[in-house]
This record gives structure tokens, C-alpha cells and sequence, in this order.
């Protein structure tokens, strides 16, 4: 005797609106933190950025699990930080904190027993402290120096009871923080590579020049004395946004990119006359192909350039190396090509 089989009692279009409605909630919960940026968060950038120490952030529950992401995105991206669960905190694990690290405290509620308990021990060591928290008048705000407000309107439990839409808010403030830091401190790419030793990213910033480059007949290349309308059909050819330009013996005179074609066209002047070496950049930034591909982007990000001439003693061209190569945008091989 065959089973019958069981209909669902939900049919799909009533769960796909529900799970739209979960995500509504969310987004709408991060887009209410924006008009709360306020000084408060200019000041915690500021004591961080002044602080000898580390950022030492503590929660407990979901809020704990959203404090452990928010402190691997700052190791990750040049901050120095730590978790501290708060009940081993009181059983020893507070010998971790010293004055000079900045303490920041997650609690939706700021009401949260484990918390509240740890802030007057964390002000004897002498910390700044600072309150993620959705309530700005409970305990814990009243004992912190700086206050960010994350709390929302609504969870996304129709329950009202799991941590959802709150501690998403308390995620995308944690990353706001990260970035903000990022920039503060000029985080680059190349530094990535000194903490990012693993990966995809690791494995090219450690290779070498000659591993990433383009070479070949899709180089892009024109010689002096091309006209410009030519020149720039070999940008559009090669898609890397330049074409290098040699003299009579193959060496590197210069390079033409597409940001020295805008400035010929808002300037107005009639540049499909000239030649190319009337248009290009003498004497650029090169590299040669046995350097690591570590210091290349070192290169690029200190003279604001994507495209690297790669040349050899005599300044011959061998090759070149654009950004995408080398983080990976587009297809990328270790054979000494890329679509990138």
C-alpha cells in the first residue's frame, strides 16, 4: 500500500513573503543607524585611534557572537583587538586588560547582568568604555564615556524574543567601526599580505611580478609617432585602460592612459592630431619582473596608478602588470596572463 503523500500546509508564495519580510526588517534596522552617526562616533574613532592598547570588546549571548566577528574584522584590517567573555573575565581572564586598551561593551538591553557587572572593575583598570547598546537610558550607557546607539524598532522574530534585526544592527555598526578605522589609519592592500598570509590574496601578493604579468602579442603597445587615433584603438584592443609607448629600440618612452585621454578631451584641445608621444606620460613608474608582486602593489597604491610597465635594465618592455592581477578581478592564472 503506497503512502500517501503529505501536502505542505504553507504553500511557497507564503514563504518566500515572509522570508522578505525577515530581510525588510533587517535592512530597515541597519538603515535607521545611519541618522544616528552622530559625534559619538567621531569621538570613539578618535580615543581608538589615540589609544596605545588594544580594543577589547565583551558580550555575552548572540551579542557575544557578534562581538567575536566584529574583533576578527579588526585584527583583519590593522586594528588590534581582543575578545573578553565577561564571566571568565571576573575568574582571571581581566589580567588581559590594561589601561590603555579601549573597552567596548555589546548589550542590546545595556541591562545585561554579566556586563553590568564587569564595568566597574574595567574602570578601576582605568579604560575608556564604550556602549553598543539600543537603549540609551539603561546601566550600562550611564557608565560608559561613549554611547553608540544600535538599537531597532523591531526584530524580526514575530516572537519578539530572538535577538534578530538587533543584532544584525550591532554587526553593521561593528563593520562601520572596522572600516572607519581602515581608512583612518591608511590600511592598505599590501599590508593585507603581512596578516593574510593564507589565501587567495596571500599567494599573490607573494609571487612574483613575472607570475602575474601580461606578455605577449595582447600586450598593448604602440611606437612614437602613432597617431592618436590609432593609439586609442590600442587601448580599447589591449582593455586595460592603457597602451605603452616605445621608441625605435623597444624601450618604454611612456604610456598613454584613458585618464590622459579625459583630460585631453575637457581640455578641449584637438587631440586625435597629435602623435602619441604628444599625449603620453614620460618616463612612468616600472617595475622588473623578477620583483615580488608585494612591492608592485606597494607601487600602484603610492602613485595611484593601475597599470604597471614591466621593463628590464635597458628599460626593454617584458610585460604588464594591472591591479586586477594581482587582486584578482576577473580570471586570474599563475602562467603569466590574465583576462583581468
Amino acid at each position: 500500500m503506497t503512502a500517501k503523500t503529505q501536502k505542505p500546509t504553507d504553500d511557497s508564495g507564503t514563504i518566500m513573503q515572509k522570508a522578505i519580510e525577515v530581510l525588510k526588517i533587517e535592512a530597515d534596522g541597519i538603515i535607521d543607524l545611519v541618522e544616528r552617526i552622530d559625534d559619538n562616533f567621531y569621538h570613539m574613532i578618535e580615543q581608538i585611534c589615540r589609544s596605545n592598547g588594544r580594543v577589547i570588546i565583551a558580550g555575552i549571548g548572540k551579542s557575544g557572537i557578534v562581538g567575536r566577528k566584529i574583533v576578527a574584522t579588526l585584527n583583519s584590517t590593522g586594528t588590534r583587538s581582543l575578545f573578553l567573555h565577561p564571566v571568565e573575565a571576573m575568574h582571571g581572564d581581566l589580567g588581559q586588560v590594561s589601561r590603555d586598551d579601549i573597552f567596548i561593551a555589546l548589550s542590546n538591553s545595556g541591562e545585561t547582568d554579566e556586563i553590568c557587572i564587569l564595568l566597574p572593575s574595567i574602570r578601576r583598570i582605568g579604560c575608556k568604555i564604550i556602549a553598543f547598546t539600543g537603549s540609551k537610558h539603561s546601566t550600562l550607557a550611564s557608565q560608559s564615556d561613549i554611547v553608540i546607539d544600535v538599537g531597532v524598532k523591531l526584530e524580526a522574530c514575530p516572537l519578539g524574543l530572538a535577538p534578530t534585526a538587533s543584532t544584525t544592527a550591532m554587526l553593521a555598526m561593528g563593520d562601520a567601526l572596522a572600516v572607519v578605522l581602515l581608512e583612518k589609519k591608511h590600511f592598505k592592500s599590501s599590508d593585507f599580505l603581512m596578516i593574510h598570509p593564507g589565501g587567495t590574496l596571500g599567494q599573490r601578493l607573494a609571487a612574483q611580478v613575472k607570475d602575474l604579468m601580461l606578455t605577449g602579442p595582447t600586450l598593448p603597445m604602440v611606437a612614437e609617432g602613432t597617431a592618436m587615433p590609432a593609439a586609442v584603438k590600442e587601448i580599447e584592443r589591449g582593455k586595460l585602460g592603457a597602451t605603452l609607448v616605445t621608441n625605435s629600440k623597444n624601450q618604454l618612452s611612456g604610456i598613454i592612459t584613458d585618464g590622459d585621454i579625459r583630460r585631453q578631451v575637457v581640455s578641449g584641445r584637438p587631440f586625435l592630431t597629435f602623435k602619441a608621444e604628444d599625449i603620453m606620460t614620460k618616463n612612468p613608474q616600472t617595475i622588473t619582473k623578477n620583483s615580488p608582486a608585494y612591492d608592485a602593489l606597494n607601487m600602484m597604491e603610492q602613485h595611484q596608478i593601475t597599470v604597471l610597465p614591466v621593463v628590464n635594465k635597458r628599460r626593454e618592455i617584458r610585460g604588464v602588470l594591472h591591479l586586477h592581477d594581482i587582486l584578482g578581478k576577473g580570471e586570474f592564472k599563475f602562467s603569466g596572463s590574465s583576462n583581468g
